[in-house]
């Protein structure tokens, strides 16, 4: 029997922010936001060649009632402005509440503030971890201030506002993350600084020192029970991906120290599905989203969501978009997201695996319930 999952409200855990530059867009600038490459051949050539951008073109040209073109589309999306098309969409694809990450094309996006003016959905923020350290180095000359500074952000980000943290360690150092000393981080800090005081800016990507920051953020959220996202699996275009397995961080888990953390484990560690569905079987406090492989694996989708079903409990699968800077992301990866989570609790139904009742509740916890308990926010 066919689920229709679009009256079941979604919980987006992990997205970015709205560029406040909103278009209108060259067909060459609309492409970039369909691939996770910086490699300018690749947007250009090869992205309308893609599963991803032709079946969006068309889905998008439907929801524009216009021609399915991706020249049609950009017309018609010019007619309107963008305000108006954020709002069509994000009320279009039943999303009342993002939990926002706002560290990523900081200086070209909405902030909280102006973009909680232009969505008609609830907005809470997610504090990035490594973007504030690197903020902290550029403003204190000594790593114990850096340290200081760094801790007492995290230990008042809740009471800040902050729903969670959030890490992309796995695109700088990789995910072997290791126990490091005071002293061996301070001694990493000294070039760091020096490098931030040349170039006034900084991309934190120094081993001792990341490792070093990530598990005072841990310790913090330890004894505060503050839920954790890590990056895994693709993303940015410089990972590399042998370091942003999630079974790299199987030794944080199995230490026991960190029992008391809600690790989210993000991007499905696409390729790593499988590896991640057995780490949330396994351990009580690790979930496993979703998110990027929906919807840039485009057709695969029922395929990923199948394999993360495979050993993950439902009420360990988080749906989210971790869509950004155009409406159009998040109206896709939440279109696709239903479809493929829909086929195959169709398929576990046809297979006597499941019956209506329970699909219906997978796809409820999955699409919001389990995000809103993980979060501890109101859904």
């Amino acid at each position: 029997m066919p689920l229709d999952l679009s009256s079941i409200p979604i919980l987006d855990h992990h997205c970015h922010s709205l560029l406040r530059h909103g278009g209108p867009f060259s067909a060459r600038e609309f492409q970039r936001f369909f691939t996770e490459s910086s490699d300018d051949v690749i947007r250009a050539e090869h992205v309308p060649n893609t599963v991803f951008f032709r079946w969006a073109v068309k889905e998008l040209a439907a929801f524009f009632g216009c021609a399915p073109a991706a020249e049609a589309v950009l017309a018609a999306r010019a007619a309107i402005s963008p305000d108006e098309v954020a709002a069509r969409m994000f009320r279009d694809a039943n999303i009342p509440l993002l939990l926002m990450d706002y560290g990523y094309q900081g200086g070209e996006s909405y902030t909280h503030d102006e973009l909680k003016t232009r969505l008609p959905c609830r907005v809470e923020p997610v504090l990035r971890l490594e973007t504030m350290a690197q903020d902290l180095i550029l403003r204190h000359d000594t790593f114990d201030h850096v340290v200081d500074a760094f801790v007492a952000a995290v230990e008042g980000a809740r009471a800040a506002g902050y729903v969670a943290l959030k890490s992309i360690i796995a695109y700088r150092t990789g995910l072997a993350i290791r126990e490091t000393s005071p002293i061996e981080a301070a001694e990493s800090f000294a070039p760091v600084k020096e490098q931030a005081r040349r170039e006034g800016k900084l991309r934190l990507a120094t081993k001792p020192l990341n490792d070093y920051l990530a598990l005072c953020a841990l310790d913090v959220a330890e004894k505060q029970g503050l839920p954790v996202q890590f990056h895994t699996g693709f993303g940015d275009s410089d990972v590399d991906l042998l370091q942003a397995n999630p079974l790299l961080m199987r030794p944080l888990f199995q230490s026991g120290k960190y029992a008391h953390v809600p690790f989210v484990i993000l991007h499905a560690g696409y390729p790593y599905v499988r590896e991640l569905s057995y780490l949330a079987s396994i351990y009580s406090n690790v979930f496993m989203d979703i998110s990027l492989a929906i919807p840039h694996i485009a057709a695969d989708i029922p395929a990923m969501v199948s394999q993360a079903l495979s050993l993950a409990p439902t009420s360990k699968v988080l749906f989210a978009t971790d869509a950004y800077s155009i409406p159009e992301i998040f109206w896709i990866a939440a279109r696709w997201g239903r479809w493929g989570l829909a086929k195959v609790l169709e398929d576990l139904m046809a297979a006597g695996a499941l019956h209506q009742a329970e699909a219906l509740t997978a796809a409820r916890q999955i699409l919001g319930e389990n995000a809103a308990r993980v979060y501890q926010v109101e859904f």
